[in-house]
């Protein structure tokens, strides 16, 4: 008789996980304010419901500036144009992260140069950044991914030595600081994704922190059709129609209201998974930084050993599905990326760019390490069921570890659906 839910056992957990997004009747009046007020959209920009987001949000991050946007991906396409950073330009990204860090680049006209991480946090490593830099480079995109954070005091050192601008990736670090500076705040752009699953939503939206008065103004004005925004100079921009909602705003403001409870739930539960996955063989902790001084994540992701195992980390996640633990695999390795299209565009025409985007021969073996064999990404939501929800997760991945035969099983059936041998 099988053990394993995915085979036919008793799954570690029936009951279901919190649902995301969280929402109570604070939502519902804010709304409804802006509805009855007739003011919903984004112009006059900004509203005032976007005003007190982009304030209360650059507070929280301890930033300068902050300028909301319709998503996460414009924000960083709009970074780049606000600093002139374009066509034929290059722009270093991490090969682990969401399409998105690499198509704003494109966006802009500028070239995603991609670079490897480092294997002990998933984030861009800094040696591989700085060995891919040339003449033509003009800025650099991190990406805080998971409850990690990116190496910044090196990442800072090496764009200074070679005058780069920094944009960080938060779409994962809403509320995370390192050495107390909050993500988004260290490098001159911070972008972040308030998408539905995001740990702040409003649906869909972004918001941009900017360290740079110029810079913000420059931004704000991009997206606002190219009105002018700075009162001295009163420059337009090329500009276009990026604004958030007076809608999207209003839900933002609530979300920052019960974030700080949020945020300390998850990083309770982290420590406690911490402890308790100490204890479960081929399972291995990404690196926690001391740096990195407060802790905010969209999921959680542990490396998971294939030999130990049974089985790679679809299978492992499949397994773990099974068994009542909200968990993914993961993104895909950026230059095999299914949903990243670089040669359809105009960058890659024969006139243009296109030995830029010919991945045949790039290797990057941390990030398909990562990507194909070992990254396990836990929900969220496990960190706001208690200390019964890392208990199950903890329960689920040591199960799986003890029953290797049957985990081999379920392997050799994944790879038989696939074609593979």
């Amino acid at each position: 008789m099988a053990t394993l839910a995915a085979l036919g056992g008793k799954p570690v957990r029936e009951e279901a996980y919190p649902e995301w997004p969280v929402y109570d009747q604070r939502e519902i009046d804010a709304v409804t304010e802006v509805i009855k007020s007739g003011r919903w959209g984004g112009f006059p920009w900004p509203g005032p419901k976007t005003a007190e987001f982009a304030e209360k949000f650059a507070a929280m991050q301890g930033a300068p500036f902050a300028v909301p946007m319709m998503n996460g991906t414009v924000t960083m396409e709009v970074a780049l144009r606000a600093a002139d950073i374009g066509w034929g330009d290059e722009v270093i990204v991490p090969a682990y992260t969401f399409m998105a860090t690499a198509a704003a680049p494109m966006a802009a006209g500028a070239i995603p140069v991609l670079v490897d991480i480092d294997p002990g946090n998933y984030c861009m490593d800094p040696v591989k950044f700085e060995q891919a830099i040339t003449p033509q480079t003009k800025a650099v995109i991190v990406v805080h991914l998971g409850a990690q954070m990116t190496d910044m005091d090196a990442i800072m050192a090496i764009a200074k030595k070679h005058n780069l601008l920094v944009i960080e990736d938060c779409a994962h670090a809403h509320g995370a600081k390192w050495r107390g500076m909050g993500a988004g705040a260290i490098g001159d752009f911070g972008s972040f994704s308030l998408q539905s699953s995001k740990i702040i939503t409003t649906g869909e939206g972004g918001i941009l922190t900017c360290r740079d008065k110029h810079m913000a103004e420059r931004a704000a004005s991009i997206i606002d059709c190219g009105r002018a925004k700075d009162v001295e100079e009163k420059e337009n921009t090329m500009g276009v129609n990026y604004r958030m909602t007076e809608i999207q705003a209003a839900l933002g403001v609530v979300a920052l209201e019960r974030f700080p409870e949020q945020i300390r739930q998850r990083a309770e539960h982290a420590d406690y998974l911490e402890e308790s996955l100490s204890e479960v063989a081929g399972v291995r902790l990404l690196r926690r930084d001391p740096r990195h001084t407060v802790r905010s994540f969209y999921r959680y992701v542990i490396a998971v050993d294939p030999k130990v195992f049974g089985a790679e980390h679809q299978a492992v996640c499949y397994a773990l599905e099974q068994e009542g633990i909200s968990c993914w695999d993961g993104y895909a390795a950026m230059h095999k990326n299914e949903i990243f299209q670089p040669n359809k565009s105009k960058l890659a025409v024969p006139n243009a760019f296109p030995e830029k985007f010919d991945y045949s021969k790039l290797s990057l073996p941390e990030t398909e390490r990562a990507t194909e064999l070992e990254a396990v990404w836990l929900d969220e939501n496990i960190f706001r069921a208690g200390r019964k929800g890392v208990e199950d997760a903890v329960k689920a991945i040591h199960k799986l570890e003890k029953n290797r035969a049957e985990m081999e099983v379920l392997e050799q059936k994944r790879k038989e659906m696939l074609g593979l041998h």
